[in-house]
């Protein structure tokens, strides 16, 4: 099937009904949704356009809208876009995979229907290593200021303090790296919850030997097969360094204690937890600045280092 195409029989059978009064329009607007599509964990960009959606749109009409498509199985999965088709390249698999609001979706883009607001991001992408990657920091300042899918949740910034961190006669002082994330946020018009619940989307702001203790954000750990995140830690004598993978899930180099990482992963399906984090409290802050439109757009996840945002995976050899 080829999007944006009908036949002439279905054209003609849609103008008769309009004519006759049978109100098979598309619906009322709902809004504006952001569409994206790029190749290569989003370093080559194919679309980029600004939709007028109605309220009877999915994500696949929204697509098929504005590039030209190939689908398959019933015109529920796609194919090709702009001619870039599913392939075995050396060996190794490519596909599009879809996020709505910086979150892999769960059904498919015939069957997820748009509210308005949404940013949709189409990537294509080798899979070998990693065919589930939960969450992205590529939406930014998605998940955050419209919810997911037109559904909001709250927001929780947690600062996880270095021990040892530094008393004022008020109490704790909190990190700079924490303040930095909450102006970030604030900035795009975030509410920021005072305490966290389950059904937040959570803000993990520390080094990562604090952070390691979280249950989700310790995913990353796991590799990028558990959480999605191309990058892993190791530890040192003074703490753990940031380690960059390419798409093969290999190391592909050790970044030291003062780089800094910004990324995006889910446990158990719920809704996302980002880690602001590093090697130490300069990496961190160094993370927290890197919050913004200009540096996260498009990319999976960043690490950041002497001041310079290197989009993750790396390219592999």
């Amino acid at each position: 099937m080829r999007g944006r195409r009908g036949t002439a029989v279905a054209s003609a059978l849609l103008a008769l009904l309009a004519a006759a009064g049978c109100g098979l329009g598309a619906g009322a607007d709902v809004g504006d949704v952001e569409l994206t599509v790029t190749r290569e964990y989003g370093a080559v960009p194919m679309t980029q356009a600004s939709v007028a959606a109605k309220e009877s749109d999915t994500v696949m009409r929204v697509l098929e809208g504005e590039a030209e498509i190939e689908t398959r199985y019933g015109g529920g999965f796609v194919h090709s876009i702009e001619g870039v088709a599913e392939e075995n390249r050396d060996g190794d698999p490519y596909d599009w995979f879809f996020y709505v609001d910086g979150e892999e979706a769960e059904v498919g883009a015939a069957d997820y229907e748009v509210e308005g607001g949404e940013r949709i991001w189409w990537d294509y992408r080798n899979w070998s290593a990693v065919n589930h990657a939960p969450a992205v920091v590529g939406s930014w300042p998605a998940p955050f200021v419209d919810g997911i899918g037109g559904r909001r949740y709250p927001v929780g910034v947690e600062c996880m303090e270095p021990r040892g961190s530094l008393q004022t006669d008020g109490g704790r002082k909190e990190p700079r790296s924490c303040e930095t994330t909450r102006e970030a946020l604030e900035r795009e018009g975030v509410v920021i919850a005072e305490s966290t619940s389950k059904d937040a989307i959570r803000v993990l702001v520390g080094p990562w030997q604090r952070l390691r203790t979280d249950s989700t954000a310790k995913l990353i750990e796991g590799g990028p097969g558990e959480s999605g995140v191309f990058a892993d830690f190791e530890a040192t004598g003074d703490g753990y360094e940031v380690v960059a993978l390419n798409e093969a899930a290999e190391v592909g180099e050790r970044l030291g204690l003062g780089t800094g990482l910004v990324a995006a992963t889910s446990r158990y399906g719920g809704p996302p937890v980002w880690v602001v984090t590093g090697g130490s409290e300069e990496a961190v802050q160094a993370a927290a600045e890197a919050l913004n439109a200009d540096q996260l757009r498009h990319h999976y996840a960043v690490v950041v280092k002497a001041g310079e945002v290197t989009p993750l995976p790396l390219e592999s050899p």
